[in-house]
């Protein structure tokens, strides 16, 4: 099912239509409708890139907007491109708890926040124990198995059963445009046991195959017990009217956002 999109007070959004969080539980932001100029138009969220820290915090207070929120009422992550994930609390608020791919909470009024550009947002709801998980997944992530691992920590913390999971994955660059060679290819045959032409690793006209992210993260989803998986449908690469992607804008872009609140 593809995302349904919205707009609020000049601000373009996705939402998952069978989330069951309810519309005011997440929302995927695009690259529109910030202060941001150049590679950074307009909404970039991130500090990380070139972009003007004050045009980062006005964007920031627009897109958390969407959702009711501030800066002060998300929780971030320092992302790695690895499989650790945090439990987070309301207290935690404001700050970046320690260098870590995936968030997950249980206490009512927490939200979660990443930034993205061509990785996969993960998002997870557990309608029964009232538990939520977010997660960032590129080809790092997704073969040291980040999705499995935000299953496995939502199991620990809140004994979420993964059967019972709704999980999302969100915009990121597709099969049709990641084009990919070594070490890539190696690590993607290993984490998925990868033997048959074709299977995530697409062959094309050129010397390299193309990998299917979002479907890696959906077989990791998977096989880590969730059974109701949807994908977003969209390509950050070909849609870079829409989002920011790393790949085809060859690095210098910036950073949209995910949120996902309790």
């Amino acid at each position: 099912m593809v995302m349904q999109q919205f707009e609020r007070e000049g601000l373009a959004y996705f939402r998952f239509e069978s989330c069951p969080a309810g519309d005011g539980g997440h929302a995927v932001l695009t690259r529109q409708g910030g202060v941001s100029s150049g590679p950074f138009a307009s909404l970039n969220l991130s500090v990380s890139v070139a972009d003007e820290p004050a045009n980062v915090l006005a964007n920031r207070a627009r897109a958390y907007g969407v959702l009711g929120r501030t800066a002060a009422e998300v929780v971030g992550a320092h992302l790695v491109h690895g499989a650790e994930v945090v439990r987070v609390r309301v207290a935690d608020h404001g700050t970046i708890p320690g260098r870590a791919d995936g968030l997950i909470t249980d206490e009512p009024g927490c939200g979660l926040t990443m930034n993205f550009a061509d990785c996969a947002p993960i998002l997870l709801y557990d309608p029964q124990q009232r538990a939520i998980g977010l997660g960032h997944a590129g080809w790092q992530g997704a073969v040291r198995d980040l999705p499995g691992a935000l299953v496995r920590a939502m199991q620990a913390a809140f004994g979420s059963d993964p059967a019972g999971l709704w999980a999302g994955v969100g915009p990121c660059i597709g099969a049709c445009c990641y084009e990919v060679g070594e070490p890539v290819v190696g690590a993607v045959r290993e984490a998925f046991g990868v033997t048959r032409p074709g299977d995530l690793l697409i062959p094309n006209n050129g010397p390299r195959p193309h990998f299917d992210l979002p479907e890696a993260n959906r077989r990791s989803l998977q096989r880590a017990g969730v059974r109701h998986i949807e994908l977003s449908g969209l390509c950050t690469a070909c849609r870079t009217d829409l989002f920011f992607s790393h790949r085809a804008e060859k690095g210098r872009t910036g950073r949209f956002g995910v949120l996902l609140t309790l």
